[in-house]
């Protein structure tokens, strides 16, 4: 039998007058997080926020700060249900203590989230301004990245522009029988031009119907653009969403199909903080790279030096638009003309290549002579084989690349008839020769190639998955970003601009503990 006084006493009695003893601050330790979250948000500007509300008529509303506050500590968290903020407001001590005690329910957090999506901007500008006037963000080496992230839609919720059709005309007739009925017995206060009065029953169907058609116009939509790529739509039609048609059908990380988002960042080498991010609804993130310098450039006052990204985003597109802005691009890149080392590599092109090298040649997946074994003369405008042919140019064509048109230009060889190297450059259907294409931005592929061939750029390269995929696996893993809460693109992008300045500014208090425990301990060392 164990001893009188062996259990620990209660540290609350349950009727005192106050919970708190002595004070809801002495609740919080001095170096927890959110009391530097709070000195942080405290010296932030929310006029931008404060004119957003009427201020002369309803009740006193709770400050923008609160509010904006709670979600993010929450983010942070993994705390994003609006209903579990509101809990969290209740009993949790950090959340109360952040909140001064106010009771924010979880319809005013819904709506807050997506209603200040330009003062948000405006807060992530400013954290990162704080953070780069202490040194943590510099703009000297960016890494650019994408992921996926699930939409706010069952994968099992998709169709086709045909059978969404079928389904919009039997809600069509659905709509007129329930409409007829209705005004046989003088049921019907409206009719069907004026929605926002219809009878309940003809207000779903309305409501289903106005979902099914914007579905309907994504899926044609998505039909036209694999037409103009050379897909059949009747024989592979698009799969569009239809809970949340801004999504697209795209591969999972863990594989299979499903309605996806790709949100991307831009994250500083320095500290690894978030300095801009977006939301695409299409599988590659490259249209949004030099989008993000001149954001970067606006909010911070000047644009990266180095960029940094993967095999993905390294188009001829992207190196010109990099090289437009004078930022230096990193990226796998291998150049399409011989080098030094190589067998067609020769000073006079004109020459051919001896025929006891032709086995060291390089080859295409294809089994066929690769591109790199042919040089092209800027004075010429041509491409030279390794037998020194000559292969001017012949004509442009429009390709799609990505749903974007591209001009190729085509360069045709003459003189495959009887070339001892024909069998080994073009297949024996080939009857006009074999044909080069150079894309409109090959010299900006050139030089970066000949950039990323030096070991300088091959080390700092080395940096680009710490730097541009850490963000991810915090904003996935600690913060639960896996699925997105709300739906259409816009939300989407003003959710995702919630996480990322929840990152940032985690990061910021983080950086901000850390020099006053130096300082502390500094101070402490002169004292002794």
């Amino acid at each position: 039998m164990l001893v009188t006084g062996y259990w620990a006493e209660p540290f609350r009695d349950r009727k005192r007058m106050s919970p708190y003893s002595p004070t809801l601050d002495a609740m919080i330790d001095d170096d927890d997080p959110v009391r530097l979250l709070d000195e942080v948000m405290a010296e932030v500007d929310w006029s931008g926020w404060e004119s957003r509300y009427n201020g002369h008529r309803g009740q006193p509303p709770i400050h923008p700060r609160y509010i904006a506050s709670a979600i993010l500590h929450g983010m942070y968290r993994g705390i994003r249900s609006s209903r579990k903020l509101e809990e969290a407001c209740t009993y949790r001590f950090d959340f109360i203590w952040l909140v001064e005690g106010l009771h924010i329910d979880h319809s005013t957090f819904a709506t807050f989230r997506t209603q200040f999506r330009q003062p948000l901007k405006d807060l992530f500008r400013q954290i990162g301004r704080i953070a780069m006037t202490l040194g943590l963000i510099r703009l000297g080496v960016v890494g650019f990245d994408g992921t996926r992230v699930k939409a706010n839609n069952s994968r099992y919720k998709t169709r086709t522009a045909k059978t969404l059709e079928e389904k919009l005309q039997a809600l069509d007739d659905l709509f007129e029988h329930l409409l007829a009925e209705l005004q046989s017995h003088d049921g019907a206060e409206a009719g069907p031009d004026s929605p926002t009065h219809l009878p309940p029953e003809l207000a779903d169907v309305q409501s289903r119907r106005d979902q099914l058609s914007q579905a309907l116009a994504a899926a044609q939509a998505a039909d036209a653009a694999r037409h103009k790529k050379g897909i059949d739509p009747q024989q592979n039609p698009a799969q569009v969403p239809t809970t949340d048609p801004d999504s697209r059908v795209m591969p999972n990380k863990e594989g299979g199909y499903a309605p996806n988002y790709t949100p991307v960042v831009t994250v500083d080498g320095q500290c690894g903080m978030i300095v801009d991010a977006d939301v695409l609804a299409e599988v590659n993130e490259s249209s949004s790279a030099a989008a993000s310098v001149d954001r970067i450039e606006e909010n911070f006052g000047t644009k990266p030096e180095k960029f940094l990204t993967d095999a993905g985003n390294n188009g001829g597109q992207v190196m010109a638009e990099m090289e437009k802005r004078d930022v230096e691009f990193y990226a796998p890149a291998q150049s399409h003309q011989p080098q030094p080392g190589d067998a067609a590599y020769r000073e006079d092109p004109t020459q051919p290549v001896p025929p006891s090298q032709w086995s060291d040649l390089k080859r295409n997946g294809h089994g066929q002579l690769d591109k790199s074994n042919f040089i092209y003369s800027s004075e010429e405008d041509a491409y030279f084989c390794p037998r020194g042919q000559k292969l001017p140019f012949e004509r442009n064509k429009i390709a799609q690349r990505g749903g974007v048109g591209v001009k190729l230009r085509f360069f045709r060889c003459e003189h495959c008839a009887g070339c001892p190297l024909a069998e080994a450059c073009i297949s024996g259907t080939n009857k006009r020769g074999r044909t080069i294409t150079r894309e409109p931005h090959e010299e900006a592929h050139e030089r970066t190639a000949a950039r990323m061939s030096t070991p300088a750029a091959r080390e700092l390269y080395r940096q680009r998955p710490r730097i541009a995929e850490t963000p991810f696996a915090i904003l996935k893993s600690i913060m639960g970003i896996r699925q997105f809460l709300l739906r259409g693109l816009e939300k989407v992008k003003t959710e995702w601009l919630w996480a990322v300045t929840a990152f940032n500014l985690m990061k910021l208090v983080r950086a901000l503990g850390a020099l006053r425990a130096e300082r502390a301990a500094l101070a402490a060392a002169e004292v002794n």
